[in-house]
């Protein structure tokens, strides 16, 4: 991975940014070496940068009058939740600034009459549920992460989870947010009402990386938790057995809550890290949920039963009760931790295909294993097709890491082939970043291009991210892609 070279200009100035910094924001700026280790990388802990200072605000005045100070300076700026991205969108640039959102956390409304909850980007995405349970209510989106993942960068990612497949990713569940653009100015799109007539703005800054402004503040949408949920663990001796099932469920018109997918490496891996009581030499697992009344849950059980045995199900089992179904879940979550017992060093792919395309698949990533020489886990959300192949390697070991990547590549390149996309919910950052031309063309990425342009025309937030390398926006007249890989035309003026 190749990165742009730092601004020698920027960083000779090091030492009065510090004190510009510190004189903004007293107590809150990170500059010395070992404060900075915390910020130079995020969790694809393959790419390392120590960023220039670290700036921890406390409220969106602050965010402001840094977006001023980096503005007036030319400086490049890296918004930063609680590190948890997975494709490099927080790693940070040697000549910028991280600002680091994890001291805004507080939920500043709970309004249940309208069904949502105003809270700062930094609060963790489970404490959203936790705040709101006892009243009957929770928020839908929930990523393996969500005790560690905060909202700011659900938003930027775009962040789905395990209950995806009824109740959608972040986008299906926001309804608002504040946001600080390029020189402090902040804006609000959306609010408390379900739908908003107009340009889809909200829509745009959702699953923008940090490119366009940062979430200073956001309103998301509570559900009532269903009366009734219901969860099923089948076992398959034959991964295809495990995909014709997914087909068959989603075929009959029944939609899970949940419908997870591991197969063996990763359910055995699973087993030995914490004991969840999978059952043991089983090719491919699934994890089912449903919920709703009463009468809906338990016909849609029993139906998902049958369709199980039609396709082979070697074992099929209903939670008995609460415990054995959250340790059944607690399983699943832990399946990238539990990486660390095959190898120490994971990439987690994230790359979504149509769901019939899911044996074949399957089938081409072990065949690709073979090739590369290195190991896999599957794990993913079966029911729409989002892939988290886990490529299992040592980064000790010379050329593992290329390798690794190489893999990870071309499993991307076939998911777009198959008619998917590169990212499900984990975003593009710089893991993804030199694949956009895989999936789009000159003028969809000229397009994407003018948007950034026109909101961030001196490209300050999180630069090398998403797009191949940009040399300049529209002001200048012209864009560029590193190495000549994807040439644009020139940019008209917006």
């Amino acid at each position: 991975m190749q990165f742009a070279p730092a601004d020698p200009e920027i960083l000779a100035r090091r030492d009065a940014i510090i004190a510009d910094l510190k004189a903004l924001l007293p107590g809150a700026i990170v500059h010395e070496p070992a404060g900075l280790a915390t910020y130079d990388s995020d969790a694809l802990a393959a790419y390392r940068q120590t960023p220039l200072a670290c700036a921890l605000p406390a409220n969106k005045e602050e965010v402001s009058a840094l977006l001023a100070y980096a503005d007036e300076q030319n400086i490049p700026i890296v918004p930063r939740g609680a590190g948890t991205s997975l494709s490099g969108g927080a790693l940070p640039r040697p000549d910028g600034i991280v600002i680091g959102l994890a001291r805004m956390n507080r939920i500043l409304e709970i309004d249940l009459e309208n069904r949502c909850a105003v809270v700062e980007p930094g609060v963790t995405n489970l404490a959203v549920t936790r705040a709101v349970e006892a009243d009957g209510f929770y928020y839908a989106p929930d990523p393996s992460s969500q005790v560690a993942c905060t909202i700011g960068g659900n938003v930027a990612e775009n962040s789905g989870g395990l209950h995806c497949l009824k109740y959608g990713i972040t986008t299906n569940n926001l309804l608002g947010v504040e946001l600080a653009l390029a020189g402090g100015e902040r804006v609000r799109l959306g609010g408390k009402a379900p739908t908003l007539g107009g340009l889809d703005l909200l829509g745009i800054v959702t699953g923008s990386e940090g490119l366009l402004g940062i979430v200073v503040e956001a309103t998301l949408q509570l559900r009532p938790r269903p009366p009734l949920t219901r969860t099923l663990l089948v076992a398959f001796d034959e991964v295809a057995a495990a995909g014709r099932c997914v087909a068959g469920i989603i075929g009959e018109g029944i939609i899970p809550a949940a419908m997870e997918f591991m197969d063996r490496r990763a359910a055995d891996a699973v087993e030995s890290y914490c004991a969840p009581g999978y059952p043991k030499a089983a090719e491919a697992i699934l994890i089912i949920e449903v919920d709703g009344v009463d009468g809906e849950v338990r016909d849609a059980a029993t139906r998902i039963e049958r369709i199980a045995t039609q396709c082979g199900a070697s074992h099929v089992r209903l939670a008995a009760d609460e415990g054995e179904r959250a340790r059944i879940w607690a399983g699943r979550k832990a399946a990238f931790p539990a990486t660390g017992k095959i190898a120490p060093d994971m990439l987690c792919m994230d790359g979504t295909i149509p769901r019939r395309a899911l044996g074949a698949m399957l089938e081409q990533i072990a065949a690709m294993s073979v090739r590369y020489g290195l190991s896999f886990c599957n794990v993913f959300h079966a029911g729409d097709g989002n892939l988290h192949p886990l490529i299992v390697f040592d980064a000790m070991r010379p050329g593992e890491l290329a390798r690794a990547e190489a893999f990870g590549a071309e499993i991307l390149r076939l998911c777009v082939r198959m008619g998917g996309v590169l990212s499900g919910e984990h975003g593009i950052g710089v893991e993804k970043r030199d694949l956009m031309g895989e999936m789009f063309g000159e003028e969809d990425l000229a397009q994407q291009a003018r948007l950034k342009c026109a909101v961030d025309p001196k490209r300050l937030f999180n630069p090398d991210k998403v797009f191949p390398t940009l040399s300049a926006c529209v002001e200048q007249g012209h864009m560029h892609v590193s190495g000549g890989r994807l040439p644009f035309a020139n940019l008209p003026r917006l």
